[in-house]
Order: structure tokens, then sequence, then C-alpha cells
């Protein structure tokens, strides 16, 4: 039987599109539904790659949501038909079946869904907003120790030296 991968949970904005004035060389700079995305082709081939592997099972989880997949996802060199998590999947409903807001962060809330609907599988979680959302976030990190976090400068985007330290969790013993 061969073990499932890690999801690896992938935002956009300040992951894949880095604010960025000017483009290192090599970049590429793309215009989506009104807004100018910056990235870095080798980062997303790496990404793929990981995917393909199938060393991590890619998903979005980005206020983009279905657009990520559908405007993104081949323009920038990833597969379409990734598993996209959205903020009505873990809004929950009120009487009547309309949404009811939440407290605190919804990327938290699809995080924790992820991670409720495999109890014990690896999860590997890409988002600019980490640091800024650590005091919501930092109480149930902390309660699973098979979640790598990994949280981009919003103006560089995803690096290599971070895919490194993607890499080593994956082949690293798990938490016990």
């Amino acid at each position: 039987m061969t073990a499932v991968p890690p999801v690896l949970l992938l935002d956009v904005d300040g992951v894949l599109n880095a604010v960025r004035r000017d483009l290192p060389e090599g970049w590429r700079r793309g215009t989506f539904n009104g807004y100018v995305l910056s990235w870095d082709p080798t980062v997303v081939a790496r990404l793929r790659e990981l995917h393909e592997s199938g060393r991590v099972e890619l998903q979005w989880l980005t206020t983009w949501t279905r657009l990520a997949d559908e405007l993104l996802a081949e323009p920038m060199g990833l597969p379409r038909g990734l598993r996209t998590h959205d903020r009505y999947d873990v809004l929950p409903t009120g009487f009547g079946g309309e949404r009811r807001g939440i407290s605190g962060w919804w990327v938290l809330a699809a995080a924790r869904a992820v991670a409720e609907a495999e109890p014990g599988r690896r999860i590997v979680w890409i988002d600019d907003d980490l640091a800024e959302q650590a005091e919501d976030t930092s109480e149930w990190l902390a309660a699973h120790g098979d979640v790598l976090v990994v949280a981009p400068d919003f103006g560089t985007g995803l690096t290599h030296a971070e895919l490194d330290q993607v890499e080593a969790w994956l082949v690293a013993p798990r938490a016990q």
C-alpha cells in the first residue's frame, strides 16, 4: 500500500505572486481578473514537480479560491484541477441555510478542516499571512506537529530556500 502524500496548502498573493515593481531576471508577469501578478517560474516548476512526483498533493488555499485553478494554474505552470478550499466550505450555516460569519481567520478554519478530514496526514501550509496570524494559529499549530508552516515575505514570494526547507521536512521523520 502506498502512503498518502502530505497535502501542500498553497496561497497565491505573497507566495506565488510577489509584489515587486522590478522583476528579477527570468520572472514572469501577467494580468488576471484585473490584477497584475509576478512570479518566479522556477519556484512554480519545483512545486509542480513535488506534486507530479507524488511527494505532495497541491491544494489551493487562497482568497483567489476557484479562480486560482481557472485563471492562474496553467499560465503560471501548475496543473489544473487541484482541490480548492473556499471560505464558504468552512463557514457554518444558520437556520434556513444562510451563511453566518465565523470568528477568526477563515484560512485557519479551512486548514483545520483539512487536518480533521484526514487525521494524521502531514500538511505543508504556505501562506505569507501566517506571520501576521501567529496569535490565531499558534495554539492549533503547537498541537499539530505534522504541520509545517512557511510564511514567505510578501514582497519576495516563495523562495528556493523555503522550498529546500519543505523538501527537508518531507524526508524528515514524522513528529511524535
